[in-house]
């Protein structure tokens, strides 16, 4: 969504390791983020550029990589030279990538998460509360927006229905050519 309403387009970068797949784009078979991360010092962020592979016209994707990602990468070096691209920059920081560095730099920062205990009580340990939840709502659950809100300290700032068609999207690898009309009017407010 963001890369149709930029006129310079958009960057998404990938620590979770799943974009491509998501996207609906092979396997990339370059280097990526992880290799940038663990790379030597002398190695800036300029050379992020380089790592850029299209995702559609708008958008391209900076991928995971090839290499194991440990605490002595370069996060907070990323962080900055992501904060300093003139076009607007989403990072999926997964759920293992050190994601302090990027919340400090982030003009915004969003949590996307169930109303799920298990998955509540990994947002209660956060080190730095995100500044937005995106809740993926679920019939049946016994925990709702408040729950999550309360436990976050962060405000629910749009509500995705668990539906079948969005799942089907995903699962198909359509995100970035076709966005499921429920999931870009729950977004809009968003971005």
């Amino acid at each position: 969504m963001l890369a149709t309403r930029s006129d310079l387009g958009a960057r998404i970068v990938d620590l979770g390791g799943d974009l491509p797949a998501t996207l609906g784009m092979g396997e990339p078979t370059g280097l990526g983020v992880s290799d940038w991360l663990m790379s030597p010092d002398d190695v800036g962020g300029d050379a992020l550029e380089n790592l850029l592979i299209p995702a559609n016209k708008s958008l391209s994707l900076i991928p995971f990589g090839h290499k194991k990602l440990d605490d002595t990468a370069r996060y907070e070096l990323l962080a900055q030279s992501l904060a300093n691209m003139s076009q607007p920059v989403v990072v999926d920081a997964g759920s293992g990538a050190a994601r302090s560095p990027f919340i400090a730099h982030a003009t915004i920062s969003y949590l996307v998460i169930r109303p799920c205990y298990l998955a509540l009580r990994r947002a209660a340990a956060l080190e730095q509360p995100p500044t937005g939840i995106i809740l993926i709502s679920e019939d049946g659950r016994a925990l709702g927006k408040h729950d999550v809100e309360a436990v976050t300290g962060a405000p629910v700032i749009a509500e995705v229905p668990y539906e079948s068609a969005i799942a089907r999207s995903v699962d198909a690898g359509l995100l970035a050519g076709r966005l499921p009309t429920t999931l870009g009017q729950r977004l809009a407010a968003a971005v």
